[in-house]
């Protein structure tokens, strides 16, 4: 049995198809229970409070390996400390199911302990859940290319793509989270045998791309002109906030941004790299073709 928490985002749900696809025994734990037709594969579907470690504990129960992961909601007024709360939780309730094998969705800059943003929550997940007596492995994720599905309806509707990513040229590492869920998928079937316990992969797309390359992308889907240019530093937070973020997310983000800017936010070389096959545009159309013709 594998479980998979957090199956009904789309890292998770990718990461269910794949391993139900292999005839894998997998248990989807779910937040609420909702009818979901595409979890309908699963062995079972579960529902977990990720603030009980017990709930955890029950969700994880006779698996062979578990998926896990720390959401961060915009909207939180202290996200660090949820943040802590959740995985506190999690490494409680993997403890007390003995999970014998983990794989943590984590990111791009986890390994910086502050100053990060929103990869310093990843880092302390990383930190708590290296002390399981289990086999971890961490998967490092680039940025998720369906982030900019956020900012492509104004886009469409004023023909302008604002980017945080200074300067406009500088290529970033991206990726489609369903292919994020199949390499996830892979490691939980076959867990490393080299006798190391802990193990980082990272995961970008096939190529990385400019601000410019993916103005282009919406061009090319929508039939509609779209240009990117920069939105100024001092705005950052502004805008994040106008858009739903607390004050303390937004300010998580703009560092994390100053952060990929600075050339701080990177594969750390010699460290296991795996690529997606799915290109930007591919990845992209199905939203923007959808609201292009609205």
């Amino acid at each position: 049995m594998i479980t998979v928490f957090g199956a009904s985002g789309r890292v998770g749900r990718a990461t269910v198809q794949y391993l139900t696809t292999s005839g894998a025994q997998v248990r989807a734990v779910i937040h609420r229970k909702t009818v979901d037709a595409e979890l309908e594969a699963a062995s079972d579907v579960v529902t977990a409070d990720l603030h009980d470690p017990q709930a955890i504990a029950m969700a994880s129960a006779g698996s062979d390996a578990v998926q896990v992961l720390c959401p961060v909601t915009p909207g939180l007024v202290d996200p660090i400390g949820e943040a802590a709360i959740i995985i506190d939780a999690l490494v409680e309730g993997l403890s007390i199911a003995e999970t014998p094998a983990v794989v943590a969705l984590s990111d791009y800059g986890a390994e910086i302990p502050s100053g990060a943003g929103i990869t310093t929550i990843l880092h302390q997940l990383e930190t708590r859940v290296a002390e399981l007596p289990a086999q971890v492995t961490f998967l490092r994720s680039a940025e998720h290319m369906q982030n900019w599905l956020r900012q492509i309806p104004m886009a469409l509707q004023t023909g302008v793509l604002g980017s945080m990513h200074h300067p406009l040229t500088k290529a970033f590492s991206t990726v489609h989270a369903p292919d994020l869920g199949a390499v996830a998928a892979g490691l939980l079937l076959q867990p490393q045998t080299d006798g190391q316990s802990r193990r980082i992969v990272y995961v970008e797309g096939p190529r990385r791309y400019t601000a410019h390359d993916v103005a282009a992308a919406i061009t090319q889907i929508s039939g509609r002109q779209v240009t990117a240019r920069e939105l100024p530093r001092q705005y950052w937070e502004s805008v994040l906030t106008a858009a739903g973020a607390s004050a303390s997310s937004a300010q998580l983000v703009t560092e994390t941004f100053d952060a990929h800017n600075a050339g701080r936010i990177e594969a750390v070389p010699g460290i296991e790299l795996r690529h997606g096959n799915t290109h930007l545009t591919h990845s992209l159309a199905p939203d923007i073709q959808r609201w292009s013709q609205t």
